[in-house]
């Protein structure tokens, strides 16, 4: 059977997504398999769901080996593609009315805005599975909030990786059996697309400019839906979930500041990133006993955590001095201990521990890590004040989204009374091939 708007829509609800969001989805749907039609005069091969992703807690951790608690957002990328024979990757988006065209023979051009997330996608998969067929018409169309810290930059990374995967085999190459064997592995490999690392053989390159972690990718394809999900890195793994209580709803408020890992803002966003990397290398120069990230370091052994503590002013330089960075080490320290806690509070329905933890998180996040601005932090306030469970900024910082719980009877009418482009969600499922196929 061919792809439809209608047959996509009816699948993503069959694998987990809220029924509420069934004619939102159709809708996008329908823009894309129209634009398709355009393209080629027929409906597309394959379909897919693509999320942005809720970070519950788990602020700056995921790269220093911490842990995270995530969801799947029912907003993101809805995309169809089909092969093409002529070595062409064309990109369209059905939201912007923009596209892109490339060819893997061509030399790289600079690309900017969200062709450069593009660009990066396709040449990393060439290089990194030569030989493969990465030819296809993609088309994409988003309606998750632009810049809101939902991270749509890579989810953007991941529908255009997924579409090219099955459009070129890529799963059955000798490099992706020898490299990725899991859904962890995927998306620890499309984070190192977006940072430019290495990924066990697969050598790397410039990615996009940003030094993040694999947190986003990995809730985007491994989040359950109706549940949060703990996380922990370096190397990821699954340790534990939590069902989202019938009686709370999560409600999502953007901040109008957009949350951008690019231009200004990708220097203070690095420069965490940069921190924890300058603590574990004098950690390593320092111990006998070299480990592979900050949290395996304090975790170490008994006398760890106060030893980082005294080895944080030695590290100090002219653009990491000491008080930053013993700000940054707290902040870690305090934010990966709430997981287990939160997990807690959430198969408990626990409203006075969730809330505590998430006013905590917030405060942190505005005094050590410091990547809060006055619209993130009047709106987690606010929440407080009209009588949300808890609230609290997510993502990368420096703009972007505040989630706050309510009451699931008073959900829609405390969105209203918060912010004018609140929306209620349930958490959805993780990525998903919606094709009839």
């Amino acid at each position: 059977m061919p792809v439809t708007a209608a047959s996509a829509a009816e699948a993503l609800m069959a694998r987990g997504m809220d029924p509420a969001e069934f004619k939102d989805k159709q809708m996008l749907y329908h823009r894309v398999v129209e634009l398709h039609a355009t393209l080629r005069g027929g409906p597309p091969e394959f379909a897919w769901w693509v999320p942005g992703r809720l970070e519950v807690f788990g602020k700056h951790t995921d790269y220093a080996g911490g842990r995270t608690l995530v969801c799947a957002a029912p907003r993101g990328f809805a995309v169809v593609a089909s092969r093409r024979d002529d070595g062409v990757v064309q990109v369209a988006d059905a939201w912007r009315g923009d596209h892109m065209s490339l060819r893997l023979s061509d030399s790289a051009v600079p690309q900017a805005g969200w062709r450069h997330y593009v660009d990066v996608t396709i040449r990393r998969l060439a290089r990194n599975f030569p030989g493969a067929e990465l030819s296809a018409d993609i088309v994409i169309a988003s309606d998750l909030p632009p810049a809101a810290g939902m991270s749509s930059s890579s989810a953007l990374i991941i529908a255009v990786a997924v579409a090219l995967v099955r459009a070129g085999a890529l799963q059955k190459h000798r490099a992706w059996i020898q490299n990725i064997r899991s859904g962890l592995d995927a998306a620890g490999y499309y984070a190192c697309i977006e940072n430019g690392r290495r990924f066990a053989a697969l050598e790397g390159d410039g990615g996009v400019g940003t030094q993040g972690g694999s947190e986003d990718h990995t809730a985007i394809i491994e989040a359950r839906p109706g549940s949060v999900s703990a996380f922990a890195f370096v190397p990821p793994r699954a340790v534990g979930g939590a069902p989202v209580p019938d009686t709370w709803r999560f409600v999502i408020a953007p901040s109008g500041v957009a949350a951008r890992k690019t231009g200004e803002a990708r220097a203070p966003y690095n420069r965490l990133a940069s921190g924890i990397a300058r603590l574990l290398e004098v950690w390593n120069r320092e111990s006998p006993m070299p480990a592979v990230s900050l949290a395996a370091a304090l975790r170490s052994g008994p006398a760890a955590i106060d030893r980082m503590r005294q080895l944080a002013a030695t590290a100090a330089t002219d653009d990491l001095p000491a008080a930053w960075l013993r700000d940054r080490l707290e902040h870690f320290i305090r934010e990966d201990a709430r997981i287990e806690k939160a997990l807690a509070a959430f198969a408990s329905a626990d409203e006075a521990a969730i809330g505590a933890l998430a006013a905590d998180s917030q405060r942190d996040a505005e005094i050590l890590l410091a990547n809060q601005v006055p619209a993130t932090s009047s709106l987690a306030a606010q929440a407080r004040q009209l009588g949300a469970i808890a609230g609290c900024s997510f993502g990368a910082g420096f703009g972007g989204a505040v989630w706050a719980l309510a009451r699931t009877p008073d959900a829609e009418a405390f969105a209203r009374r918060w912010h004018p482009n609140a929306f209620v969600m349930s958490p959805g499922p993780g990525v998903t091939e919606v094709s009839s196929r």
